[in-house]
């Protein structure tokens, strides 16, 4: 069930800041890479904050950051161009000869928020498909006709990524994360942030589908809803439920509820100092026993041992209890979650 892609080194990010850049747009970009760091355990993802000429460059909001020069870097696989406010003053000779010679530096331009306007004023985007603040949409289109631009929230295009505003942001490194480390880790970093939750019966998007489930899955880790009520809840009918997560995931609902309690397990394994039967009973577990086979089937490891090469202390934690059926707490529905 494990649906992650391993990466033998970190994938270096220079994040490029302008003068009047978002708080906003800055933190849904790299916190998410902080998170998929946190929930995976080891540094998936590493960066760097950037400017022109380096030194402090100050945020919209007063908030300085401290940045090294552009030309300075080596290179990343990734450059996240965020300029933001101002972004038309920010779009100078310079400035675009400065992104020209960073193409053969980094292996993808990502044009955040209104980056794709100065990666467009550089030249580099001739012929490509991209998106940006709706703001902007057919601004950009008059200005550069050269380049397809569309009214997508994200935009992938091989080596060049976009998106349209702030929140987007947060989207595309999803993406990101997904297509790098898998579907799981991607929601894992979704629920942390609360993203895709909305009222019973708001309008979602067919790809918020598996945030909010995973959502409300995680909300009643304790206590297993059955398949047919999450389904309800979401607003669908249990076949159609059940067909989106195995389009989206190869596997169905029961799985992606058994995949989200493993995960929660181990991070309270990792970041608590829970006994594994505590542990067992806040997953929706009736013994731990049970908790324990399911983990080392997930992980390879049992409880015990991931805690020890976590470094938590050992004392803290209980035998696990034996002798039990291996069935899961709440078992009413005959595909819940165990």
């Amino acid at each position: 069930m494990q649906n992650r892609k391993i990466s033998d080194r970190p994938r270096q990010v220079g994040v490029l800041l302008f003068r009047a850049f978002s708080n906003h747009c800055l933190a849904n970009a790299v916190e998410p890479l902080r998170a998929a760091n946190m929930l995976s355990g080891r540094a998936l993802y590493e960066w760097q904050y950037l400017s022109l000429d380096g030194g402090p460059v100050t945020s919209s909001s007063g908030l300085t950051v401290q940045t090294a020069a552009m030309a300075a870097q080596a290179g990343a696989d990734y450059l996240f161009v965020m300029p933001s406010y101002d972004f038309l003053s920010h779009a100078t000779v310079d400035c675009a000869r400065a992104l020209r010679a960073a193409r053969r530096r980094f292996g993808t331009l990502v044009g955040l928020d209104t980056g794709a306007w100065l990666l467009a004023a550089a030249g580099l985007l001739s012929g490509r498909r991209v998106t940006i603040h709706w703001d902007e949409i057919t601004h950009l289109a008059e200005r550069f006709p050269d380049v397809t631009v569309v009214e997508d929230r994200v935009v992938h295009d091989g080596d060049i990524l976009s998106c349209g505003g702030t929140t987007t942001a947060f989207e595309l490194i999803l993406d990101l994360i997904e297509a790098h480390h898998g579907a799981m880790l991607r929601l894992e970093v979704a629920a942390l942030f609360m993203h895709g939750e909305a009222p019973p019966g708001a309008f979602r998007r067919p790809g918020q589908v598996p945030e909010a489930a995973v959502s409300l899955m995680r909300r009643t880790i304790e206590t297993p809803l059955p398949i047919g009520e999450i389904a309800a809840r979401l607003g669908l009918s249990r076949k159609a439920f059940e067909q989106r997560c195995r389009d989206r995931f190869g596997f169905g609902p029961r799985q992606l509820y058994l995949a989200t309690r493993l995960r929660e397990a181990k991070r309270l394994v990792e970041q608590s100092t829970m006994s594994v039967a505590e542990i067992a009973t806040r997953c929706g577990y009736r013994d731990a026993s049970a908790m324990t086979r399911a983990f080392r089937r997930e992980f390879g490891l049992s409880p015990r041992a991931r805690r020890a090469m976590g470094g938590v202390p050992l004392a803290a934690m209980d035998s696990a209890r034996k002798g039990a059926d291996g069935k899961t707490c709440h078992d009413t529905d005959a595909d819940g979650a165990s």
